[in-house]
C-alpha cells in the first residue's frame, strides 16, 4: 500500500504520527499546499514518510502526484470544500479512496428548514461510476464522527438489536483550553458549515428533511466524568449514511456546543462572517469565514493548553434480540491528557485521525474490500472495533 494523505493540519499530522508505529504499508507522502507544514508532519519518522506540496483543488495536481509516487491509496485530510477535487483526482489516478467529511451541502433553495436541496455526499454519490467501473473503493466518512459512529450503529443492528426505533450520534466533551474565553478545538471553517447548515433527520416513513440550526436541544449524560451536556440538532454525514445500509426507525445527529458557542455562531451568521463568497477589502478579495479562520488560534496547537476529555457515540433504542426493549450508548473517549503524552496530538483530532489509518490498513490486509462509493456501514464492524482496541484505544458500550 502506497498512501497519500493531503493535508498536514491536525487531524493529517496526527494520522501521520499513528501510522508510523504501524507497519502495513510501503510509503505515506504527506502533503499540503504549505511544503514546510508537511515536511513538519514527515520530520522525525522512518523512510516511508515523504513530504510534497500539493494544491487540493485541483484534481490534476492530484492525479499527478499520484502518478509521480505510485500511489495505490488517497487519504484526504482537507476541509470538505477540497472533497470533490481530491475525490476526482483519486478516480483520475486509478487509486482507491478514503475520506472524513464528505462532499458540501446546499440548502433548499425555497424551503431549507423544511426540505433537503444538494444533500452531503450526494455529488460523491452520483460520480460512483468513476470508481466502480475501475473496481476502485471510495470509502466516505471515515473519521469518528462520521466513522466509528456509524461502525457502532452497524455493530448495533447486527449484535445487539432484531428491531432500531432510533438511531442517535451524540457528542460531546468537557474540554478547557487555558488563556483562550473562544477556541474551538477542531476546524473553525468546518465546526461554521455543519453548525449553521440546515441539520438533517432521517425517518423511515418520510426519508430525509430539515429543521432550524440547533433545534431541540436535549440534555444527555455523557460518561468518562463529562456528565450532562446540552446537545442540539447539527447537519452531519451519519444521518445522510447510516441509512443507506441500516433499518432504523430514525437517524439524527446532535452536538454538544454549549450556549455561548452558539450564540457566537449566530453573531457569525448575522454579520455575515460565516459566508465563503468572496468580498473586496480594500484592493484584496477575502472569504469572511477564511478570515475568521485566520484570527482564531489554529486547532493543532492548543493541545498543551488543554484539559479535560472528548466523547463521541452513538445512542440506540429498539428491541434487542431477547425480544425486549433495549438502549445502548456505544462510545469512543479519549482523554487530552493521554493523546498529547501519546502522541503531541489533542484529543479531538487524534480521536478523528485513529479511524482511517485503521481503515487503510483493514485495507492492506483485505479484511476489508469493495468497489463504489461506500460509508462505513457497508463493512463488517467487527475487525474494526478489534483493531482500534488494538491500537491502543478502546471503545465502550453503556446500558441505559
Amino acid at each position: 500500500m502506497r498512501i497519500l494523505a493531503v493535508g498536514a493540519g491536525g487531524v493529517g499530522s496526527a494520522a501521520a504520527a499513528i501510522a508510523a508505529r504501524r507497519s502495513f504499508f510501503d510509503l505515506f507522502v504527506i502533503a499540503d499546499y504549505d511544503l514546510a507544514r508537511a515536511e513538519k508532519a514527515a520530520e522525525g519518522k522512518d523512510a516511508r514518510f515523504v513530504a510534497a506540496k500539493i494544491d487540493a483543488s485541483s484534481a490534476e495536481a492530484v492525479a499527478e502526484l499520484c502518478r509521480e509516487h505510485g500511489i495505490t491509496h488517497v487519504f484526504n485530510a482537507v476541509d470538505p470544500r477540497f472533497v470533490m477535487p481530491v475525490f476526482e483526482g483519486a478516480a483520475a489516478a486509478g487509486a482507491h479512496y478514503l475520506d472524513m467529511a464528505m462532499s458540501l451541502s446546499r440548502p433548499h433553495p425555497t424551503d431549507p428548514y423544511n426540505q433537503t436541496g444538494v444533500k452531503l455526499g450526494d455529488e460523491q454519490f452520483a460520480a460512483e461510476s468513476k470508481f466502480q467501473d475501475q473496481n476502485k473503493l471510495a470509502l466516505v466518512g471515515i473519521g469518528v464522527e462520521p466513522g466509528l459512529s456509524d461502525i457502532f450503529a452497524k455493530y448495533a443492528a447486527v449484535h445487539l438489536f432484531d428491531r432500531i426505533d432510533e438511531i442517535g450520534v451524540r457528542d460531546g466533551a468537557n474540554l478547557v483550553v487555558e488563556g483562550y474565553d473562544f477556541a474551538p478545538s477542531f476546524s473553525v471553517w468546518t465546526t461554521i458549515e455543519e453548525c449553521l447548515n440546515p441539520p438533517v433527520i432521517h425517518e423511515k416513513d418520510r426519508g430525509w428533511y430539515t429543521v432550524e440550526p440547533f433545534a431541540e436541544p436535549e440534555v444527555f449524560d455523557f460518561p468518562g466524568g463529562i456528565g450532562p451536556v446540552e446537545c442540539v440538532h447539527v447537519e452531519h454525514e451519519e444521518v445522510l449514511l447510516i441509512p443507506r445500509w441500516v433499518d432504523a426507525g430514525k437517524v439524527t445527529f446532535k452536538y454538544g456546543l454549549g450556549t455561548e458557542f452558539i450564540d457566537v455562531l449566530k453573531t457569525l451568521r448575522k454579520l455575515g462572517l460565516d459566508r465563503t463568497e468572496k468580498v473586496r477589502v480594500g484592493d484584496k478579495e477575502v472569504s469572511p469565514r477564511d478570515v475568521v479562520a485566520a484570527v482564531l488560534p489554529d486547532p493543532a496547537t492548543l493541545g498543551d493548553k488543554m484539559t479535560g476529555k472528548t466523547c463521541a457515540g452513538t445512542w440506540v433504542k429498539g428491541t434487542g434480540q431477547d425480544g425486549n426493549p433495549r438502549e445502548v450508548y456505544l462510545y469512543h473517549l479519549v482523554d487530552n491528557e493521554w493523546s498529547m503524552r501519546e502522541y503531541g496530538a489533542q484529543a479531538v483530532v487524534w480521536q478523528t485521525a485513529v479511524n482511517p489509518i485503521v481503515a487503510l490498513e483493514l485495507l492492506a490486509d483485505g479484511t476489508w474490500t469493495g468497489a463504489g462509493v461506500l460509508g462505513p456501514e457497508a463493512f463488517d464492524p467487527v475487525p474494526f472495533l478489534e483493531l482500534l482496541t488494538a491500537y491502543g484505544s478502546p471503545w465502550e458500550l453503556q446500558e441505559r
